[in-house]
This record gives structure tokens, C-alpha cells and sequence, in this order.
């Protein structure tokens, strides 16, 4: 390669490379190494030797990796960009990185004169290949002459890595660039500033569209109403107003440009899957689910679940090709500045892939970022006019599909795409499905025949009555799409904007709530929602901290977190019951909360609470709750999600053995094992019966042992959590934390 091109070892070298990539040739075809086609293109092995003569070979190309030479056969040749290609491997493989978004192809032969003639291929190239081969040339020239770390592509790849990792702002990453132009060679071809830099970046695709929304969240700005410049539902304009634009509003010539009030970021979701299947192992573990699956009952993933098998059972089209791709949607708010006291929260709209194998899945890199809903307040159940772009993908994808690119077997086919459920917290539930949360019907999963009880001295509801599910044949109560159509009718073309909810509430106050649903969601514009067996998840990360919450504020009583004060005793009194924790008259004016069989004694709670002062866990298992515990005030407080969910399963059950009477303890420590069964990386259907049926008789213990508003909606959850897990497989596929971290 480094002969003259012409000259006879050139010819006889570039003969010998055909006959040695012969050897690997895949249905008689070969990547070209020429300098035009720079091994995407698959051609005749003589087709690539003519090409070779006419245009030449790739200078870099000295490890014939694309055509069976190992890179470790090969002595690394020190001399010029191949130098630079092989020491950036510390860094990456830029250039199979630029491999894997634009895979080879295959060209028609064309039929070729005798002698070293060849037809360009750049002829008729679109702007999308030139710029690739651009990227491809940049990755092989160095920062600066001399350089042996870094290209001109991977040296701005790799500040753009670090920018992200670091929280770096747009105007930091400047200011680096300006003092590395003046730390380098004259001759280093970096970028002046971000804006150029992520030109590159840019044209390595995955960027996403501004569309503008309306600031009271009643519309988007988008298609049909893309030239309106305010809200015909609530007249909101769409532009920021300030003092000086209204200053300059009379102005017979304005400058500046105008600023959306609110803007969505949207992310395409076509060119995202599409990615997913250009590196051959990925797109090997995209067919994970149907290839490498073991089937043999237990549930591992949720290909294993019967939510997953009931809907390949409906549409067997869909699944008949493992390639198509299932996910999940999660949906969370927070606040991008980590300030708590600050109200700008942000809302991202997250996909989960599920084709993946469990250890991929549910990792970070996985995740696929769909939109980046803007505050400062959440959504609410507008949310539904911010999905309305990946809503309308998420249709074509299941009815047409995208054409992509299987990098595991060299061929292209139709991707089609369904959403499975969603993912979210429980006030996030209510938003997405449109199922009121609060109030005297906030269970979802029982709907109206929820079993609630206002209490009048707490002003909350209470939720017990778990008595009625003592059979333990009782089937989860599903939500029957034809059910929940007619129920939301008259929320369809309803205007979901704040104004609008806020004048629609008004009209309605006084009238009395005969239905929990608020909207109709926009998931059922999905051919094949109302067919899923379970649409939206309980959160067992939330559930289970509220629980561990109630139960440590209870025992512990911890103020403003008990659930045992005057108001719960007063409770009793109007409900008739349990006469022996009635307030007790001391005088005339004075009252008693009589001792009740979950109070601990001071030796009693300080022996609880030294249990967990002294205990060490491994470093990554969890934070170190012995911090937590403040053995003076004998209180524990600062506990995060994942703190609870350690606490819950291993420590609490070990602390509270010699705290309380054992009628007390065991009811408790049952709960416990509960959720590490629930939490469990298995499960079998059998033991989610045997479970289900258990907690049914562990709340029903509770209901005795502790007062009536100690059962909140998050404990009363926790009946239904079994259920779920039965439909929708093990939870750590449907729970939050993936997505809070």
C-alpha cells in the first residue's frame, strides 16, 4: 500500500490481498478497501481488485480486520495515521464506531473492462455519505502533525464524553477549547468553540427537535398548528413577552430573535432503533428473548410473563420475527440542578428495550431518551399533549414499521415496534393512565370497589377491609378496555391544558366523584393497547419506601411521621372499635393515649436502634445507614429509597426480633419476607399464589394490631403487588430505580 500506485509491486500486492480475502469472502462477495469505498461496500473480489488499482487501496488499512486477518497476527507498523489508528484503541474504536452507524452494503457488479479501469462510486453520493466519508477521513489524520493519541474526530469525541460525565456547561467546554488552541501546535485542527465542535458531533445523527408548546401546556405548535403564534384553546401566546420587548413593541424595526415560552425536546425514535441494530453483538442480544432464552417456567424477564406470551399469542405476526422490538415507557420529574428549593424540575420520558438479555436491559446505556418535557411544574395529566410526537411514531412503527439494518445477519428488514406498559411513581400513574390516585377510589387496581373510609379527625382516607380477599381463589381485578372506553368518552377532544382543568373543576365542585378517571389516555390511540393485560405498573421502589416509612414513624414515633396520635384514637371513637385504644381521661381537661401493643419502651427502641447504629455493609450494597441513626433523639431519619428497600428485607427483620411481642413481630417480619420473595431476580407462579395468599392474612393481622390510618394507599397497594408480578414477570423490569438514578 505504501508502493506507487502504477507500479508493479503495487499490482502484485493488491492481487495477493484479493486472493488472501477470498478466503473470508461472504456469498462470494468482499468489502472493498479502496479509498472510495473504504470497506462499506461489498463487491466481486475482482471488482475490488480493479477498484484497488484505479482509485487506491486505504493507506491506514494494515490490519485486514474486515477480511479474516487478527489484529494480533500483525506487527503494529509506527509510521504516520495507521500509528494514530492503532494507539487510539485506549480510547475507542473511532472507526468501527463510524462502521456501526453506516454498515456495509451491497452494490450490483457492474460489468468491468479488462486492465485497471473502475467506475466511481462517489458519483451520485448523497450529502448524508459525504458526510460519513468526511468522518472517515477525519478519523484517520491526526490533531496535529506528530500526534499519536488523537485524530482530529476522536479528539473532539472524546471532550464531548467528558463533558458529559462531568456536568461540563457550553460555555466551560469554550473556554477549554480556547486554552487547549493555545496549549497545542498552531497547526492542531480543533474547534474554536461548542458550536462548532458539535457540528461534528451532529453529523454522527441522534439529535433530537424543538417543538414548541403552549406555556399552560394546553397544545403543541406542531404540524397543523406549526404557524400559530398563540393557543386557540386558552389564547396564551407562544413567544416569552419581557419589559423590554414590550418596550420595543411600537418599535418600527425590532431585533433579536423571538423565544418560545415552553419547548418540548423531542428525540426521533426510528434512528435510535435503527442503531440498535448496527452492531452485530447488540443486534445478536436484540434476539435474545426467543434465541438464548431458557423456557422452563420460571420467570426471569418478561419475555417469561404472561403479559408478554398473552400478546404473542394475539398478534402473531408481530411475533414471528424476534427483531421487533417491545418496550417500556417511564416517566419521571426532577430537578436538573439538584437544588430542592429551586422549581425548575424537568420531566424525561424514558424507553426501556426489552428484546435485551437481563444483563443489558435494565442498564444505563440501554435506556433511550424519548423527550425532555420542561417545567417548572409537572405535566399532569397534559402529559398526554407532550407525548402526542412519540405516541404518533409509536403508531407508525406498529403499523408500517422502519427499515433497518441486522449487522448479525448481513440483511435488512422491516422493524416494527409495540409499547408493553409504563413505568412510573404513583402520582406519574395517575397522569399517564388517567385514573385519579387520591381520594376514596386512589387504587387503581380495585377502581370502584375500593374499600376506603374517610377519617373525619385525620381528614385522609384509611384503606382496609383486606378480609375480602381471604379466598384465596380471588382473581386480580383487570382493567377491561371495554370498560374504560365507555367510562371516558366524554373526555375525548377535552382540553387537558391548566386553564382549562382549572375552569372544568370549577364547574364540577359539588358534584359528586361517581368515577376515579380524569382522561381517557393517549395510549389507547395504540391499536393494541386495550389488549395488554397490565398497561401500567405499581412502583414497588415507592411502595415499599412509604411502607417502611409508616412502619418506622409508627414504632419508632417519630414526629410528624406516626401514624399513632390523638387524631387516630379519636378515629376509633367514631368508628366504634377497638375501645381499649380510645383516648383515656386523666382530669377534667386532660387526655391519654393509652399504651398500645406496638409501643416500644426506651430500653425497647434503644436496642432496636443499636441494632442498626452497629451494622457495617459491604462497600456498594447500600449507603451507610448507621449514620442515619441518631441514638440521642432516638430517632432515624435521612433514609433514601434503596436505604428503605435494605432496611425492609435484611436489617429490619433482625432488629426487631427482641423489640416487641412476638404477635407483634411476626405479622411484620411476614411483610418483610414478602418483598424480598416479590423482589426476587425468580419467580415461579406457584410461589406468587402461595405469596399472595400469605399477604392477604399478614394485612389482615396488621388491621389488628395497628390503628386505621396507618393504612394508607401505598400499604393497601401491596395487596395487589403479587398480582402484578404474575402478569408482568420479576420487578426489577418495572420498578424505578433505573430510572430516578
Amino acid at each position: 500500500m505504501d508502493k506507487k500506485r502504477g507500479s508493479r509491486e503495487y499490482f502484485e500486492g493488491v492481487a495477493k490481498f484479493v486472493e488472501f480475502a477470498s478466503l473470508s469472502a461472504r456469498n462470494g462477495k468482499i468489502l472493498c478497501p479502496c479509498v472510495k469505498c473504504v470497506n462499506l461496500i461489498s463487491v466481486l473480489p475482482n471488482v475490488a481488485r480493479d477498484h484497488c488499482w484505479a482509485s487506491g487501496m486505504l493507506n491506514n488499512y494494515k490490519v485486514w480486520k474486515f477480511h479474516g486477518e487478527s489484529t494480533a497476527a500483525t506487527t503494529a507498523t509506527v509510521c504516520g495515521s495507521s500509528h494514530v489508528q492503532e494507539t487510539l484503541n485506549e480510547y475507542g474504536d473511532f472507526r468501527g464506531m463510524l462502521h456501526d452507524l453506516c454498515p456495509p452494503h451491497e452494490m450490483a457488479p457492474e460489468p468491468m473492462e479488462e486492465g485497471p479501469t473502475v467506475q466511481h462510486v462517489d458519483e451520485g453520493m448523497n450529502d448524508e455519505a459525504n458526510k460519513f466519508y468526511k468522518m472517515i477521513d477525519d478519523v484517520d489524520k491526526p490533531l496535529y502533525e506528530g500526534c499519536t493519541k488523537f485524530s482530529i474526530f476522536s479528539a473532539i469525541v472524546v471532550l464531548f464524553q467528558l463533558k458529559t460525565l462531568c456536568g461540563w456547561t457550553n460555555k466551560s467546554f469554550t473556554m477549554l477549547l480556547q486554552v487547549l488552541k493555545d496549549l497545542l501546535p498552531s497547526d492542531a485542527k480543533l474547534q474554536k468553540d461548542h458550536y462548532e465542535a458539535k457540528k461534528i458531533i451532529q453529523d454522527l445523527g441522534l439529535g433530537y427537535e424543538k417543538i414548541h408548546a403552549c406555556p399552560n401546556d394546553c397544545m403543541l405548535f406542531w404540524k397543523d398548528n406549526v404557524n400559530l403564534d398563540a393557543c386557540p384553546c386558552c389564547t396564551a401566546s407562544r413567544w416569552k413577552t419581557n419589559e423590554a420587548s414590550v418596550a420595543s413593541k411600537n418599535a418600527s424595526s425590532t431585533k433579536g430573535k423571538k423565544k418560545a415560552a415552553k419547548i418540548l425536546r423531542w428525540f426521533p425514535l426510528k434512528p435510535r432503533l435503527q442503531q440498535l441494530f448496527l452492531s452485530p453483538d447488540l443486534a445478536s442480544s436484540m434476539k435474545w428473548h426467543v434465541h438464548g432464552r431458557t423456557d422452563d417456567g420460571v420467570m426471569r424477564h418478561p419475555a417469561d410473563s404472561e403479559a408478554w406470551k398473552m400478546f404473542d399469542t394475539k398478534y402473531l405476526e408481530f411475533s414471528s420475527d424476534p427483531r421487533n422490538v417491545r418496550l417500556g415507557l417511564a416517566a419521571d420529574g426532577f430537578n436538573p440542578f439538584g437544588i430542592m428549593s429551586t422549581s425548575d424540575s424537568t420531566w424525561p420520558v424514558m424507553l426501556v428495550p426489552y428484546n435485551l438479555p437481563p444483563w443489558l436491559c435494565m442498564k444505563r446505556s440501554s435506556l433511550i431518551l424519548s423527550a425532555v418535557i420542561p417545567g417548572p411544574t409537572s405535566p399532569g395529566l397534559a402529559i398526554d399533549v407532550y407525548l402526542q410526537p412519540l405516541v404518533e411514531e409509536l403508531r407508525e412503527l406498529w403499523d408500517v414499521g422502519v427499515q433497518a439494518y441486522d449487522a448479525s445477519s448481513k440483511e435488512i428488514f422491516q422493524l416494527r415496534v409495540a409499547l408493553m406498559w409504563t413505568i412510573n411513581d404513583f402520582p406519574a400513574y395517575a397522569d399517564l393512565s388517567g385514573w385519579s390516585t387520591k381520594g376514596g377510589l386512589a387504587c387503581p387496581s380495585c377502581a370502584m370497589e375500593t374499600d376506603s373510609r374517610y377519617l373525619k379527625n385525620g381528614h385522609k382516607f384509611c384503606y382496609m377491609g383486606h378480609r375480602r380477599w381471604l379466598d384465596v381463589d380471588h382473581n386480580f381485578r383487570e382493567e377491561v378496555a371495554s370498560q374504560i372506553i365507555p367510562d371516558t368518552e366524554h373526555f375525548v377532544g377535552r382540553c387537558l391544558g391548566r386553564k382549562c382543568q382549572l375552569a372544568y373543576n370549577k364547574r364540577k365542585r359539588g358534584e359528586a366523584d361517581q368515577s376515579g378517571w380524569k382522561k381517557r389516555s393517549i395510549l389507547f390511540t395504540l391499536p393494541y393497547w386495550e389488549d395488554h393485560k397490565l398497561r401500567h405498573n405499581l412502583d414497588v421502589m415507592h411502595i415499599e419506601k412509604n411502607v417502611m416509612d409508616n412502619i418506622l414513624g409508627t414504632l419508632l414515633n417519630l414526629k410528624d411521621q406516626t401514624k399513632d396520635n390523638y387524631k387516630a384514637c379519636l378515629n376509633l371513637a367514631d368508628m366504634g372499635i377497638r375501645t381499649e385504644l380510645h383516648l383515656q381521661r386523666r382530669s377534667d381537661d386532660k387526655y391519654i393515649i393509652p399504651p398500645a401493643c406496638f409501643h416500644m419502651s426506651s430500653s425497647e427502641r434503644d436496642g432496636f436502634l443499636q441494632v442498626l447504629k452497629d451494622v457495617t455493609v459491604p462497600d456498594g450494597y447500600a449507603s451507610n445507614i448507621s449514620r442515619r441513626v441518631n441514638m440521642k433523639e432516638r430517632k432515624i431519619s435521612g433514609l433514601k429509597s434503596h436505604d428503605n428497600h435494605i432496611l425492609m428485607q435484611q436489617l429490619f427483620p433482625i432488629a426487631l426480633r427482641e423489640s416487641l411481642p412476638s404477635h407483634v413481630t411476626r405479622p411484620l417480619i411476614k411483610l418483610a419476607c414478602f418483598f424480598r420473595e416479590i423482589c426476587s431476580k425468580t419467580l415461579s407462579v406457584l410461589d406468587i399464589v402461595t405469596v399472595e395468599a400469605d399477604i392477604t392474612v399478614t394485612l389482615c393481622e396488621l388491621e389488628k394490631i395497628f390503628r386505621p390510618s396507618f393504612f394508607t394507599v401505598m400499604v393497601h397497594l401491596v395487596m395487589h403487588l403479587a398480582a402484578e408480578a404474575k402478569i408482568g414477570g420479576p420487578v426489577h423490569y418495572r420498578w424505578m430505580y433505573l430510572i430516578e438514578r
